[in-house]
């Protein structure tokens, strides 16, 4: 492998460019070398746009990067059906894969991706650049000292009043996407509440989908997926947590947000803001850090890089993966029976 990282990048749409693309501008160990996309205008596009992609080759087939001696690791941006198959071809061709989130819409999938890592040898990480925010940062390392002792509680969230993705687009066709806001925006606030709790085995699920907002402001083309998801997950440890996302719903207030409830203190990050309330020497407080940092995708394709190239410790595994889609395919099939799900 050559010293820096040798990264094709495959979907080249809004993702893409917003949080990939410009991340890579920055960082110095990867090179963009090959750029895909169905729509060459996406591509043409982006090598123009990106100086770190000025140098890059163009196709509008994923296979032929897959089968490229020239890319070392590829980067999956594209919808979210698409994102199984183009890694587990990767993985077999001996390639490292960085996938946007979700990791898949089914659990099949999401274990074919986590066998095909096992038997490639190869590293398979998808985005949680949450994870890397720097508030979330600094409540890790809190954790790691022992400020807020035991997490057994939280709530976690992303609501929209009204933030559907694009009427008629694939975000709202359930075959492409899997689901509407729970897998688009859960599975940053969930992953990122389990990973702070330290995290715990889930072992039921019970929720709720609707769709009652969305739908009514839907100009044509297919939508047959919730806009708004609320439940419960419990854990092996006893802790739970509630959870509740929409594109579409009447509230006062948009927001994204993880609050846990700790022995020692609780904290919430809502919309990357820092709070901590607890109790000392018999007096109740709040505290309001503002830690400083880079963007949260910028610091997860880094920490990608490092594992690949020099063998850090990865933060992610594919393991994890497996778990969060257990989590949402289980939250859907809730829903639909009424019944609380075992995991």
């Amino acid at each position: 492998m050559s010293k820096k990282l040798r990264m094709a990048i495959v979907g080249c749409g809004g993702i893409a460019n917003g949080a990939h693309a410009s991340n890579y501008e920055v960082i110095d160990n990867i090179e963009i070398v090959a750029l895909c996309d169905i729509i060459p205008e996406r591509t043409a596009a982006m090598k123009a746009k990106y100086k770190c992609c000025a140098n890059a080759w163009e196709c509008t087939d994923y296979m032929d990067i897959v089968n490229s001696p020239d890319v070392d690791a590829v980067d999956i941006c594209t919808p979210n059906y698409l994102h199984a198959p183009i890694a587990i071809a990767a993985l077999d061709a001996g390639k490292h894969v960085l996938t946007e989130k979700p990791d898949a819409m089914t659990v099949a999938e999401v274990e074919a991706m986590k066998a095909a890592s096992e038997r490639s040898g190869k590293v398979l990480m998808a985005m949680r650049n949450n994870r890397f925010t720097p508030a979330a940062l600094y409540v890790k390392k809190a954790i790691a000292d022992g400020e807020y002792g035991r997490f057994y509680a939280g709530r976690c969230g992303w609501i929209r009043r009204r933030g559907v993705p694009g009427d008629g687009s694939w975000f709202a066709d359930k075959s492409k996407s899997g689901g509407g806001p729970l897998i688009d925006l859960g599975v940053h606030m969930i992953d990122l509440a389990i990973f702070l709790m330290g995290g715990p085995k889930p072992v039921s699920v019970s929720g709720s989908t609707f769709c009652e907002i969305a739908s009514q402001k839907e100009k044509g083309g297919l939508f047959d997926v919730e806009d708004l998801a609320m439940g419960f997950i419990k854990f092996d440890n006893g802790a739970c947590l509630h959870i509740d996302f929409s594109w579409a719903t009447n509230i006062e207030k948009e927001s994204r947000f993880v609050e846990l409830r700790g022995t020692k203190a609780g904290i919430k990050i809502e919309d990357d803001v820092l709070s901590i309330c607890g109790e000392k020497y018999g007096t109740q407080y709040n505290e309001y850090p503002k830690p400083r940092g880079e963007y949260g995708h910028c610091v997860a394709i880094r920490h990608f890089a490092d594992v690949v190239l020099n063998g850090a410790e990865p933060i992610f595994i594919p393991q994890q993966g497996v778990d969060m889609i257990k989590i949402l395919n289980a939250i859907y099939e809730s829903a639909e029976t009424g019944k609380e799900v075992l995991l």
